[in-house]
């Protein structure tokens, strides 16, 4: 039989290991609910749950998503009920499902992240934290806390601290080369890195003679990303196998069918996220596992570990 299992935390003492590399990316499968049926939440090897924040956000005024030639812009701002409301009405839910769930924290300040995980740890249903470092550091002027290896790695150094969960760190593509904040983040006791998140973007209506979205720039994902997104994933793996080999890296961008997945995971990703093609398709991940899974088959190729990092 073909082996599938993705393990996303070597170094943790519980592991996070997925019955395959296939996760839902933050913000485009909400909680989990909604679609749980028609994309057979039971074969995905994991979901990341929407950014959750301390308080509740109603997010950013219409309009806020923009379709693209190839992707879309969505400047939604983070809209969510609370990490409260997670804890109390999602998790008791996700806790009855064999498929784990890793809630993505955002904050706006180092002391909000740890606040943040520290409400998580020993929640029943929650299975690991991914770490929105995308986010604007109110205390350094809005600077993202991802554009900087040392406040990437004091995040990251303070979450550790307080959580036992897995710990994924999500990178901002926005700040030029992540190789630096990818270091700074398995330095500093992340578990895997994820990336990359959207790329800063904006529109202009022409017969408005302004800007389409109200918040002026939004976040471009989609197949337009792949290319750069898969560039960033393979040159991290590199930086990492060198560095530190036990570190996994999810590959994150664009996504959209088992080939752009299996590529990712020949630039050296041990799983992957998909997040826009969620939007046309709520079955595109379990399509995805079964395209990967065909491939092996006509490949000859027993186990998925045998294909992350082949092309570096």
């Amino acid at each position: 039989m073909m082996n599938l299992q993705a393990e996303l935390a070597p170094c943790h003492k519980r592991g996070l290991l997925l019955r395959n590399p296939v996760v839902m990316a933050s913000g485009t499968f909400g909680y989990g609910m909604d679609n749980a049926n028609i994309a057979e939440v039971h074969r995905l090897g994991a979901i990341t749950c929407k950014g959750t924040t301390l308080l509740p956000r109603s997010g950013n005024k219409e309009p806020r998503i923009l379709e693209t030639a190839s992707g879309m812009l969505i400047a939604i701002g983070l809209q969510n009920p609370g990490i409260h409301t997670v804890i109390e009405e999602y998790a008791p839910i996700w806790a009855t499902w064999q498929t784990p769930v890793i809630v993505n924290i955002a904050g706006e300040t180092v002391e909000e992240f740890v606040e943040l995980a520290a409400l998580l740890e020993g929640v029943k249903g929650v299975a690991g934290i991914e770490v929105n470092v995308s986010c604007p550091n109110v205390l350094a002027g809005g600077a993202v806390f991802g554009a900087d290896a040392h406040t990437v790695a004091m995040v990251t150094a303070s979450v550790r601290r307080v959580t036992t969960l897995p710990l994924i760190v999500k990178l901002s593509p926005n700040s030029g080369d992540v190789r630096p904040t990818a270091l700074a983040a398995a330095s500093s006791g992340a578990d895997a890195i994820s990336l990359i998140n959207t790329i800063t973007g904006m529109g202009i209506d022409i017969s408005m003679r302004g800007p389409t979205l109200a918040n002026v720039t939004g976040g471009l994902s989609g197949p337009a990303i792949k290319p750069i997104a898969l560039r960033m994933v393979y040159e991290v793996a590199q930086e990492l196998r060198l560095s530190y080999p036990r570190v996994p890296v999810i590959g994150i961008g664009g996504i959209s069918n088992a080939n752009d997945a299996l590529e990712f995971l020949m630039a050296g990703a041990s799983a992957i996220q998909i997040g826009t093609i969620n939007f046309t398709n709520s079955r595109a991940g379990v399509e995805i596992v079964e395209g990967i899974e065909e491939f092996m088959h006509q490949e000859k190729v027993k186990s998925i570990t045998e294909l992350v990092g082949v092309a570096l």
